[in-house]
Formats: structure tokens, sequence, C-alpha cells
């Protein structure tokens, strides 16, 4: 008689089952042909039956408009339910509703809540959540920062084959957070984010092998550091586009051609990499590797320097203080230098010292030439130095009291 009960129970229980997984699949048939009113009816059967994948489904239908107008409550309350009984998508779903940001409304947020559920989905193998945890942990977002923690959730997301994690990883354990220092872990993960295509993992597995563990500044170029750098070079990484450039340049690891050294610096230059703009601008100038152009080494030193790269402002400022590749123009000098020694570029507020003693580009002014050369000086500028203690000796004892306070109240422009 107990066998029989038993057995009875077993195939209702398992005729339900087969029902609640009938209804939830008819559903999911009819959500992807466009047919919400019947995928909402079979999700709606599932979920009251306890189906928490249809459950999840009815959530994201009130929160999607589709079939029924949009419910925020319902679908809290269709999207919990999912997540308190165990559904992991449903739980990194409702950890979003929670987690501050720009779409979560500000008497939603709650980091503590956000952190239960992510941690749920997490545990419950959701990568998404794991991922998510990871950067929190790393930043200290709505956690105490915790590198241990960001370092274990990352290991399982750069196990499941995520390649962003995989080079985050290789970085933990390049730089020892949270984890023992171990360049060999570091490397393994960078190659197997670079066997996935990551060119920053492309490009730090370069510098490891041209540099050894620890990049350090005394390795040697290889083949193996050439065949990164040149793919994370071609999928357009312009770290390694301008390391490339140098290779051919001097001939380390790849064959001394100054054509490739341009072509792979004129590509990171023309993505906006200021240290390449830069070293064109030179090359042009200098006619280095490449024929001489004035209007050329204009051209790069203008965007480095519009983008705001001091240095490129003050060699900007020279071309127009000698007219080369633009007209003389002492008031575009200037105008050059100031931007560069008002961010704290030593040159910059030197050579503009110059210009105000001088009286060039500028009207004539001691107090302000004196202030610049001081604070060039104040880094070890040698020649602002000499220039201050001559120009100190045609001033008055005011004046050059006036220079110094100008100096102490000095603050870099940000």
């Amino acid at each position: 008689m107990m066998k029989r009960l038993l057995l009875t129970l077993l195939l209702l229980f398992g005729t339900c089952t087969v029902g609640v997984a009938g209804d939830f699949e008819d559903g999911m048939a009819a959500f992807e042909s466009n047919d919400y009113a019947t995928a909402f009816a079979k999700f709606t059967k599932a979920a009251e039956a306890g189906s928490t994948r249809a459950q999840y489904k009815l959530a994201i239908m009130y929160a999607q408009g589709k079939g029924v107008p949009k419910d925020k409550g319902k679908m809290m309350f269709w999207v919990t339910k999912a997540a308190k009984a165990g559904n992991a998508e449903a739980q990194f779903s409702l950890a979003l509703q929670y987690n501050p940001g720009v779409l979560t409304a500000p008497q939603d947020q709650d980091d503590g809540k956000a952190i239960f559920w992510f941690t749920k989905a997490a545990e419950a193998g959701n990568v998404k959540a794991q991922e998510m945890l990871a950067m929190k942990y790393e930043t200290g977002n709505g956690v105490p920062q915790d590198f241990k923690k960001a370092a274990r959730w990352y290991t399982k997301v750069a196990e499941s084959g995520d390649a962003h994690a995989q080079r985050r990883l290789g970085e933990i354990y390049e730089n020892g957070q949270g984890v023992t220092q171990d360049f060999e872990q570091a490397e393994r993960w960078y190659t197997k984010a670079a066997e996935a295509g990551d060119t920053f993992a492309q490009s730090k597995l370069a510098m490891m092998n041209i540099f050894g563990p620890g990049l350090g500044t005394d390795g040697e170029y290889s083949a193996q550091a050439a065949l990164w750098l040149m793919k994370a070079a071609e999928a357009g990484n312009t770290s390694a586009q301008a390391r490339l450039a140098l290779m051919y340049e001097d001939g380390k690891g790849m064959p001394q051609d100054n054509g490739q050294a341009m072509f792979w610096l004129t590509k990171a230059g023309e993505a906006g990499l200021m240290v390449a703009q830069i070293r064109l601008g030179v090359k042009y100038e200098d006619g280095k590797g490449v024929a001489q152009d004035y209007l050329q080494a204009v051209r790069w030193y203008t965007k480095a320097a519009e983008g705001g790269n001091a240095d490129a402002q003050v060699r900007l400022g020279w071309m127009y203080s000698t007219g080369k590749g633009v007209p003389q123009d002492d008031g575009q000098a200037v105008r050059w230098y100031t931007k560069s020694a008002e961010s704290g570029n030593q040159f910059g507020q030197s050579t503009l010292g110059v210009m105000y003693e001088y009286g060039s580009g500028v009207p004539q002014d001691y107090i302000l030439a004196h202030m610049w050369l001081n604070l060039a000086a104040a880094q070890g500028n040698k020649q602002a130095t000499d220039n201050r203690d001559r120009l100190a000796k045609q001033m008055t004892p005011a004046q050059i009291v006036e220079a110094q306070k100008l100096a102490r109240e000095w603050k870099p422009k940000e």
C-alpha cells in the first residue's frame, strides 16, 4: 500500500513538473515569435506553479512592457520571487535594481542589497555578477576595498574564459594586489588574455619579454616580444604601435627600417597618442629618419599641444618664435609658452620668463620675468637660474620682493 502511494505521488509530481516545464517552453516559443499574449499566459501559469525561469521572464515582460503595460512593482515582485528561489539571473538583475548608478532612481539605491544579491548570483556561478563583485572590491565601490576578494572573483571570471578578467588577473599578480606577487602567474594570465585578442595584454607580454619579470630596464628584445607587439599594434593598440616603431627605428627585435618606424608611429599619432605625436614632430623638425619638414612638425606639435601636452606646447611655441613651418609670431609663441608654463613645465616657464624680460610678444615686465624664471629655477633648471640672477641685477629690491611673492603664491592650472 505504501509503495503504491509513493508511486502515485511520484507520478503526480512528475506530471506536474513536466506540465510546468511544458508551459515555460511554450511561453518561450511564443515570446520568440512575438506572441506576447500567449507568452504572458504560459509564463504566468508556470510561474505560479513555481518555475523560477518563468518568474524571471515575467519580470522581464513587465520591465520591457511586452504584452503588458510596464509595471515596476510587478517586475520587482517576480524578479524578487525568482531570486529568493535561487535563480542566478534573477539575483543578478535584482542586484542591478539596487546598485547605485544612472539607471537606478536615488530612492531605490541600496549598496547593501546590491552586494547581497550580486554575491548570491556570483556564488551560484553567474559570471557577470562575479565580475561586478571583483570590480567593486577592487575599487571599494559600495564595499570596503579588498584586493584579496577582488582577486578571488577575478580568478573565477578568468577561469570562465573572460579575456578582460584574465588581463586584470595578470595585472593583479604582476603588482601583488591581494595575492603574492608572481610574475609567472602574471605572464600566464596575460598570455590567455593575449591569445583571446586583448591588445593591452599583448602589449604587456611584449614588455615582459623585452624587459623581463617586473618590467625592468635592461632586457633584450626578442622574437616573442615582436610577435605580441605586432599583434597588439595591428589590432590598434597605440602604445604597441609606438613601441613597435621604436623597435624598427633602433633595429632591436626588428630589422632597422625607418619607413616602418614612421608607418607605425604615424598610426599611433593619428589615433591620438600624444607621445607619438611629439616624436613625429621631433622627427620632422630634425629630419631624423624622414625628410625634414617643418610644416609636418608644426602639424604634429599642434595636435599634441592642443591635447594639453606641455612639452609639445613648448616646442610649438619655439616653432612660432623661430618661424619654422609657420610665420614668425611672438604673440603665438607666448600663447603656447604660457599654456606650458601654467601647467608647471619648467621649460615653458624658463622660456616665458625670457619673453617677458625682453618684451617679445608681451609687454616687457621684469617682475613677471623674474617670477617665471624663479619657478623654473626651483625645478633645477640651470639656464633659468642663470637668467634670473642676471635679471635681478637690473631690478630694484622692491621688484624682486614682489616677484618672489608672486612665485610663492603661484599654483599650476589644472
